[in-house]
């Protein structure tokens, strides 16, 4: 079983593996600085459906299919699915898993939900209650502006600070055996609000949050920055980037050159006008499905630190004027030293 570490790390004493990935991305995401390490490029947002909400559930159940078929585990194995996105009620997780027929746990930690369902699925496989388990999430960047922003037809301005929400789905297949990177530590996050309130940067919201996870790790485990090859935060672009280095270094733990964050690899920000960098659940998902596993596969990278992020608002409540509450899980991943 697991061991509690300080006030909120779980260090696993059997390491759940992950033994599959899979991931999808929209045409924008495909034209990025991380095109070539995604599973499949899609030629536009709609991908045949007739709505942007359909089109997010038909992407995220074709990438825990992709991720499925990748682990090479039958279908029917798979016990629990972690899943969750940004619409209303999590209707994209629910309508993408509903033809699975598996147990299903609907998780909103915003954009922090990739490191939520890697989380809670690595703790039920650990914990011997499943074999396999499948964490995901998506996001769309229409339909997250038509329920977060504007209306696409609106055509509003956008602030420098402003990101721009991924369209697309990672999933990960969890298991408690197999040869792949094992996930050896994670650090669920507490909600850190410090009273922003700019549903335009939301990277100054959720950096607080991101700082308190990581130096809370480092508290718990002993650990630094330097005993990471990689320290990737979820989607702070690059206004909450410089926000969160500057926290956790104030706290004596040096974030330096192994430091990056999702939502600032994933675009070209210099030729495809993204502002800040991007967004959503789907940025840290494909990120790590795409770039941070695949450059795992070949020794780049052997201890990963992952640690996405999430803004905690809704619709009422930002027009109630209420701030914007932030968090992060952090997620250790650790290529097998045997």
């Amino acid at each position: 079983m697991g061991t509690q570490l300080g006030e909120q790390t779980i260090a696993f004493d059997r390491p759940p593996t992950i033994i599959g990935y899979g991931n999808i991305v929209g045409p924008k995401e495909g034209d990025g600085l991380l095109k070539d390490y995604f599973d499949k490029i899609l030629e536009d947002t709609l991908w045949g459906e007739e709505s942007w909400e359909k089109a997010e559930s038909k992407i995220l159940n074709a990438a825990i299919n992709l991720a499925i078929d990748n682990a090479k585990v039958p279908k029917n194995d798979i016990r629990y699915i972690f899943a969750g996105d940004l619409l209303n009620q999590l209707t994209a997780s629910t309508f993408a898993i509903r033809d699975l027929k598996k147990a299903y746990f609907g998780l909103y930690g915003a954009c922090s939900t990739m490191g939520e369902s890697l989380v809670l699925a690595s703790m039920t496989v650990e914990g011997g209650f499943a074999d396999y388990c499948v964490a995901a999430t998506s996001s769309h960047f229409c339909g997250a502006e038509k329920q977060f922003r504007f209306p696409l037809e609106f055509g509003n301005q956008r602030p420098l600070t402003a990101t721009y929400t991924v369209t697309g789905s990672g999933a990960v297949v969890i298991g408690n055996t197999g040869s792949g990177p094992k996930i050896t530590h994670v650090t669920p996050g507490r909600i850190v609000d410090l009273g922003i309130k700019d549903a335009m940067n939301m990277g100054a919201a959720m950096a607080p949050a991101a700082a308190d996870t990581i130096i809370t790790h480092f508290k718990d485990t002993g650990r630094s920055a330097d005993d990471y090859d990689l320290i990737i935060t979820g989607d702070l672009g690059i206004v909450g980037k410089k926000l969160n280095r500057e926290l956790v270094n104030k706290q004596g733990y040096d974030l330096s050159d192994n430091y990056t964050d999702c939502g600032i690899e994933i675009f070209d920000g210099d030729k495809q006008d993204t502002h800040a960098g991007g967004s959503g659940c789907g940025c840290s998902a494909v990120t790590l499905t795409g770039y941070i596993l695949k450059e795992m596969a070949k020794g780049t990278f052997n201890r990963v630190l992952f640690i996405p992020t999430g803004a905690l608002l809704s619709q009422s409540s930002s027009f109630q004027g209420e701030s914007i509450p932030g968090i992060a899980h952090a997620v250790a991943i650790e290529n097998s030293q045997e």
